[in-house]
């Protein structure tokens, strides 16, 4: 169990360092071990949804849930991966199933009220409480009229406004009710049925009075809850933006911290406070204030967006300080709020750039060639296996030395690997193409898999840097012999080839090759033109012309 539980911990650091993968291997070594920890299987599900594997994540809050059926954590885990699935109204009733549990607990209260919030959206009806005319469409209406002599529905219309995310909790309130109704031109009536609905035609539509735009910005009616501090809040924030927008930074900045010291619960002020000193290049500044907008918007329940947005700017802060492990948790953590193609594009990109860092410090050239020789001293011994092994160590250590992977190519020739051998030819030919050793290489891996053609040309690469190499004369002689050892063979293969028989139906190609047949020293001038030497090079590797 000690096992067990010292797993656990090297996950849950994994897991806050924003290590995923690392996290679920540990999670996984650890159920392993033992299978009915209902712990492990809820927190490498939540690993698997930092991860972005929201299907895994289901599976696994599921296994949660058939482990500890009495577990909240279990059934939020299990809501939360289906929203991100997109399965919302399953959601809904995971997170109701575990309050039927656990009646008290916040998180599932939080994640039922996100997600029935979002299913009230999908259905294209977000925040209605946000028209403008809003409190003059309640006082007209004789349904709603008389709430508005009530001080705490006045709130919790103030409320729906601001937090459009509580909707969904206080659906149950039938004024909440009667207001939609007023609000989207419907008739709801929660006790009618079927058979007692109204079924005459409903009276035309009243056409609501066009409205003049103000010439100048008027406090509205729906202001009414606003305390004379918040009204002023206000004030400050919008003269705040019309600095920032000058590019008038320390202007903005006096009137932010004026509307911050008027309503401390607003994370939009200090939101903004963090834009404007990444503005002036203050980052650390920056990251403390969206530090604080995190802990101010979590405390008042505000847009999940907003707290997103905090998180993306601290991760751009981050990367411009060089803090590239902080910035890539402060982008999982603004898409763990709220997902949006930015912060994804942020996060994929900062990961490539910490792949190439690490990559650059792995970078050791002794120690690339050490791991060199120990290859092959196990290549002289015919150990190519681990030989692979240290010649791919090496590569890490230098990936720009062409003879590496030279040398790792010959051991996968041995191994009869001709396509890996191929592929690490074609990458030490690209880093140096004058490497003969790598086209003699890539010869032999040719001929193995009997694309004798091909393997003519590479011979023939590295007979035109060294005429007198052996090795390559040889591999050329032995190509040439196969190509042609079964002339109708042969011809049939090339015949086949679309580009052999371009060539073949070009007049001024078969003069040509009737030239070099009846005065073979043509050859040499015809070779001169770029264009005709590629075509003959072509008829040469597919064995339909033979040069003696």
């Amino acid at each position: 169990m000690e096992k067990v539980a010292a797993l656990k911990d090297k996950g849950n650091s994994a897991l806050q360092a924003g290590k995923f993968d690392e996290a679920i291997q540990n999670y996984t070594a650890a159920i392993a071990l033992d299978g009915s920890n209902h712990v492990l299987y809820s927190n490498r599900s939540a690993a698997y949804a930092k991860a972005g594997k929201y299907a895994q994540a289901l599976e696994d809050a599921e296994k949660t849930v058939q482990l500890k059926p009495d577990w909240g954590k279990g059934y939020s885990r299990k809501g939360s991966a289906l929203a991100y699935l997109g399965r919302i109204e399953e959601s809904v009733s995971a997170y109701e199933a575990g309050l039927r549990h656990e009646p008290d607990n916040a998180q599932l209260k939080e994640g039922l009220e996100e997600v029935r919030s979002q299913l009230f959206d999908n259905q294209g009806m977000s925040n209605p409480f946000k028209t403008p005319d809003l409190f003059s469409k309640l006082a007209t209406d004789p349904r709603t009229r008389s709430f508005l002599d009530d001080p705490e529905y006045v709130k919790l219309i103030q409320e729906l406004q601001t937090n459009p995310n509580s909707l969904g909790m206080k659906l149950n309130d039938t004024r909440v009710l009667t207001t939609l109704s007023v609000l989207l031109g419907l008739n709801i009536n929660r006790g009618s049925t079927e058979d007692d609905m109204d079924t005459t035609p409903p009276p035309p539509k009243r056409q609501p009075p066009k409205q003049q735009p103000p010439p100048k910005p008027k406090e509205q009616k729906m202001d009414v809850d606003l305390t004379d501090a918040q009204r002023e809040a206000l004030k400050e924030k919008e003269l705040g933006n019309e600095a920032y927008k000058k590019k008038n930074f320390e202007e903005a900045l006096k009137h932010y911290n004026k509307a911050v010291e008027l309503n401390d619960k607003e994370i939009t002020y200090l939101n903004n406070i963090a834009a404007v000193y990444f503005e002036q290049k203050e980052y650390k500044k920056c990251i403390e204030y969206c530090e604080k907008a995190v802990e101010v918007g979590r405390e008042n329940r505000a847009d999940f967006k907003l707290i997103a947005k905090a998180f993306t700017r601290s991760g751009n802060a981050y990367k411009k300080l060089g803090d590239l492990y902080s910035a890539k948790i402060a982008f999982e953590k603004s898409l763990s709020e709220h997902r949006t193609p930015e912060a994804k594009a942020l996060l994929s990109d900062i990961e490539k750039v910490i792949k190439a860092e690490e990559r650059r410090a792995y970078i050791d050239p002794v120690k690339a060639e050490e791991e060199k020789e120990l290859g092959n001293e196990l290549f002289k011994n015919g150990d190519y296996a681990t030989a692979i092994k240290h010649y791919t160590e090496a590569i890490k250590r230098n990936p720009d030395d062409p003879k590496y992977y030279s040398n790792r190519a010959a051991c996968y020739t041995k191994l009869a690997a001709f396509d890996l051998g191929l592929k690490d030819c074609d990458k030490c030919l690209e880093l140096d193409p004058k490497f003969i050793k790598g086209w003699i290489r890539k010869g032999k891996i040719l001929q193995g898999m009997q694309q004798h053609g091909k393997a003519l040309s590479a011979y023939q690469k590295a007979i035109e840097m060294d005429p007198n190499n052996s090795e390559a004369l040889e591999g050329y002689r032995s190509c040439t012999m196969a190509v042609n050892s079964n002339p109708e063979e042969v011809r049939k293969r090339a015949m086949a080839d679309p580009e052999v028989q371009a060539i073949m139906r070009d007049p001024a190609m078969r003069l040509i090759l009737e030239q070099m047949q009846n005065d073979p020293k043509a050859l040499q001038d015809h070779l001169k033109n770029p264009d005709i030497a590629a075509k003959i090079q072509k008829l040469l590797e597919s064995g339909l012309i033979a040069i003696h």
